[in-house]
């Protein structure tokens, strides 16, 4: 299961923290902001998923990168087309003397097309660019027990949406059952991923058909979490994020004003509340968290801007 908290306060920049039950590492999504985001949260980020590099949402790679220097391992950076030069620039405009080339390797992905992902590696002092390779296919990351997918939204500008889905697991029920634990639970398991129905499996000296222990098993669906940040409020839009999103369990996705300036979010490219609900609604996403406000907006303007949210999301067939 995931497990997400907003790390920027009321008036900053989005900032939001992804861990893992039964996982080592962090994950940050978005740099804005973040007087939430502890050094200790930062250091133990294994990557980062920018969805674009507008000021707001990439200010505060600055302070990530001051507190992972020196760590010696890699950290992942994924964003758009453009992105790594941009990673590099922000390194070199300071001086590293003091800095050996082991203190870390910044691995970026660069999303060229939602098929396309060019790898880039920078190492101190010097931080020279060097393309690494490329990946095919829109997934931008890819763990033993989780993936992450990546979309290409529209905000004048590419704007990528990332979707972290859980593999789904394998489990026993051990109760519908007079056997105790052992060995043989990953040989069934095994057994029925390669559906091998005939395998025999040894269980507390006797042997036993595969087949005939599979009604012990079941299915566990992986958890899902999706972050969609700046996207204009228009049709192609709309249907990218419904399909690339369907059911998933839980999404923060871009609001950024009330439904009064709607017309405002359409020359801007943004989204707003209502519409942001709505094409949540029409996923059938199961929770829905509206982020990333207007600034103009004070406290009170924020408390209705998320009830227009929750009416709609919430609203009855």
């Amino acid at each position: 299961m995931f497990k997400s908290e907003i790390k920027s306060k009321m008036g900053e920049d989005i900032s939001i923290l992804v861990k893992k039950d039964n996982h080592p590492w962090n994950y940050i999504c978005e740099c804005g902001d973040a007087s939430d985001l502890t050094v200790k949260e930062v250091q133990n980020t294994k990557a980062i998923f920018i969805s674009h590099t507008h000021i707001d949402h990439f200010i505060n790679f600055d302070t990530i990168i001051r507190h992972q220097i020196g760590i010696q391992r890699r950290v992942i950076v994924c964003g758009p087309k453009g992105i790594a030069a941009q990673v590099q620039a922000k390194l070199k405009g300071y001086t590293w003397n003091l800095v050996d080339a082991g203190a870390i390797v910044y691995e970026i992905r660069e999303i060229q097309s939602e098929q396309a992902i060019k790898v880039f590696e920078v190492v101190p002092p010097l931080w020279d660019l060097k393309e690494v390779g490329m990946m095919v296919g829109n997934t931008i990351f890819d763990d033993s027990s989780f993936v992450v997918s990546c979309l290409i939204l529209d905000h004048k500008t590419p704007s990528i949406a990332y979707q972290f889905k859980e593999r789904d697991t394998i489990k026993i029920d051990l109760t519908k059952s007079n056997f105790g634990g052992g060995q043989w639970i990953k040989e069934l398991k095994v057994a029925f991923e390669q559906k091998l129905k005939n395998q025999s499996i040894l269980i507390e000296g006797k042997a036993h058909k595969a087949e005939d222990l599979f009604h012990l098993l079941y299915v566990q669906k992986g958890d899902s979490l999706g972050i969609i940040m700046d996207h204009a409020a228009n049709a192609a839009n709309h249907a990218k994020i419904k399909q690339h999103f369907f059911q998933c369990e839980k999404v923060f996705i871009e609001s950024f004003y009330k439904n009064e300036d709607q017309e405002q979010a359409k020359l801007n490219f943004h989204s707003y509340a209502s519409m942001s609900a709505k094409v949540m609604r029409e996923a059938a996403v199961k929770i829905a968290i509206p982020v990333h406000f207007s600034r103009k907006y004070k406290k009170k303007e924020v408390s209705e801007l998320l009830e227009e949210f929750k009416q709609v999301f919430e609203a009855k067939e």
